[in-house]
């Protein structure tokens, strides 16, 4: 859950420092926002790839944890006394 946070955070900041620039620059806000969302896509892919790494990590951990227990589960309820 801690990598998706700060996935999640950084790509927030990184919105808005660069909305922040782009009003300082002089740009309305809406549109400094709007400018900001497209910019931070590519670059949060290039500058947060190890955050990304540890999230996919994350997601694919719990997925496995998920499955474990969806296969213990379905084995209770046929009678098995461990899944196959």
């Amino acid at each position: 859950m801690l990598a998706v946070v700060a996935y999640v955070g950084a790509r927030l900041v990184l919105v808005a420092v660069i909305a922040g620039v782009l009003v300082l620059v002089g740009l309305p806000l809406l549109v400094a926002l709007l400018i900001a969302l497209v910019l931070a896509l590519p670059l949060s892919l290039v500058l947060f790839r190890p955050l990304r790494a540890r999230l996919t990590t994350e997601i694919a951990a719990a997925t496995a944890t998920r499955r474990e227990q969806r296969e213990r589960l379905r084995a209770e309820l046929r009678g098995d006394a461990s899944p196959e």
